[in-house]
């Protein structure tokens, strides 16, 4: 058994939201406004747990869906609340749905289970493919991480360790680097000076606004500016040698591309290879 075996994803049952996401394709915000109301009581049954990950690892409260789940260790205490950002070194994407396993989400004293909008978000929070659920596609991770980090260990462990001193400052708080953007691939997330707050994809001749439930808004790529890059920098080699990270459908939408007139090489959609969170 592999070390990510102890560690695996499954198809979750949450608690709450299942019923209203089932009925409806709408956030579940949207979707109780649109029954007229509920009691105060109802609100709080289908209050949106804080699991859902940024670009920059934190974790959010959000009635969107995710296209992929991880996990970094048990993160939550007995009522479900999150106390601390991470337990282990081993921080996972896994999928939705493998070998029909369930769970319950934030069951007490098991591993966290955390969503993220697509892979692309998940890499840049400094995860990496599980060996287990996603084994093809964490081979693959392995063979773009040796070609882009030349004489660094690959055994997940080497892996592991590498990204967590990557995605980390001292004092815990997510770690950055700066470079041109010119430099850069596509599927890596960077800040601009002008908006901090703000994670963009890197994706053609453009960046794309990252939201919990989607790419919302785009500009067009500057040239020459110096970016802070929120996906550690022996993932971003990784995916500049070949690593197609997945990347949620409403990148899309913008129908934006590269020189060549053609979607950028990194654009794989996730829909394509994941299943919808329950």
């Amino acid at each position: 058994m592999s070390e990510d075996e102890k560690y695996v994803s499954v198809e979750a049952d949450v608690p709450g939201l299942v019923k209203a996401e089932k009925r409806c394709d709408q956030p579940v915000a949207e979707y109780a406004g649109a029954c007229g109301g509920w009691s105060k009581r109802r609100e709080r049954e289908h209050m949106s747990r804080q699991n859902r990950m940024t670009p920059s690892g934190e974790i959010l409260a959000s009635p969107e869906r995710g296209t992929f789940m991880g996990n970094r260790g048990v993160l939550h205490d007995g009522n479900g609340h999150i106390r601390r950002p991470w337990q282990l070194k081993r921080w996972l994407i896994c999928l939705l749905r493998f070998k029909g396993r369930k769970r319950s989400i934030m069951t007490p004293g098991h591993y966290t289970e955390l969503f993220f909008l697509d892979e692309a978000t998940a890499l840049a929070a400094g995860h990496r493919p599980c060996a287990e659920c996603r084994r093809d596609r964490f081979k693959a991770f392995q063979q773009a991480w040796l070609a882009g980090n030349p004489g660094r260990g690959v055994t997940a462990l080497a892996i592991d360790e590498q990204l967590h001193a990557e995605r980390l400052g001292p004092d815990g708080s997510k770690r950055t680097f700066l470079v041109n953007l010119d430099d850069l691939p596509d599927g890596v997330f960077v800040r601009l000076d002008a908006q901090q707050d703000q994670a963009w994809l890197v994706r053609g001749l453009s960046l794309l606004a990252w939201s919990p439930g989607g790419y919302r808004e785009w500009l067009p790529r500057p040239q020459g500016e110096q970016v802070a890059v929120l996906t550690p920098p022996s993932t971003v080699e990784a995916i500049r040698v070949g690593y197609a990270c997945e990347i949620h459908e409403s990148a899309a939408c913008h129908c934006l591309t590269d020189e060549t007139g053609e979607p950028p090489v990194a654009f794989v959609p996730a829909s394509t290879t994941t299943g919808k969170q329950k």
